[in-house]
């Protein structure tokens, strides 16, 4: 079974659709058992870095996460879940994340020229680094997912799995262990953004 962590932040609706497409048994819950028992478990998130990180930790299911991290629980964080895998953000402020991925939060704006449109929305093709993720087992490089974000993963070279180009390598997907994280939203991403979540359900 794949546990949607439900903290109040995140497109929990499409997600959970994505994965009983694919034919996995899938439940959105808040409630710290049922993710314990979970076989996978996912972090979504859309919004804000210090309000999204404030109701994590605040529930206690921050410390769940981490725990189930130590454990070996396969977990994949999404958009702004994949943020809170990260020590800390520089959105409005500086917050701290869940420190499951070394690097940090920072704004795309600081990095690129004016000519590009923040946020970044649309469809980018993936670049995988050296060694090719068992998450990318079912697709290509080079195939196209959607990414909706303002804020990119930074000094994560050695959790990076792919990058994609938008006046910089924005950090795509990344990697540490048995935590995964994806900026770009695979349940928006049509049928290579199934085959990646097929692939998550069989790491």
């Amino acid at each position: 079974m794949v546990a949607i962590v439900d903290y109040g932040v995140g497109n929990l609706f499409s997600l959970k659709s994505s994965f009983s497409y694919i034919g996995q048994d899938v439940v959105v819950t808040s409630d710290v058992d049922t993710i314990r028992n979970a076989d996978r478990v996912i972090l979504p998130g859309v919004g804000a870095f210090g309000d999204a990180a404030k109701k994590l930790f605040d529930s206690g299911l921050a410390q769940v996460l981490i725990d189930l991290a130590g454990e070996g629980k396969p977990i994949l964080g999404i958009c702004l879940g994949m943020q809170l895998l990260f020590e800390k953000s520089y959105e409005y402020g500086e917050h701290k994340g869940l420190g499951l991925i070394k690097g940090s939060i920072k704004p795309i704006a600081d990095e690129v020229s004016k000519d590009y449109k923040i946020p970044h929305i649309g469809w980018n093709a993936l670049k995988f680094t050296e060694k090719k993720s068992p998450l990318f087992k079912y697709i290509n490089e080079g195939d196209c997912v959607y990414f909706v974000h303002s804020y990119y993963g930074a000094d994560c070279d050695e959790s990076l799995l792919a990058t994609a180009e938008y006046g910089i390598d924005v950090a795509a997907a990344v990697n540490s262990g048995n935590v995964y994280g994806t900026q770009f939203h695979p349940e928006k991403s049509g049928e290579v953004g199934m085959k990646i979540l097929k692939a998550f359900c069989e790491l």
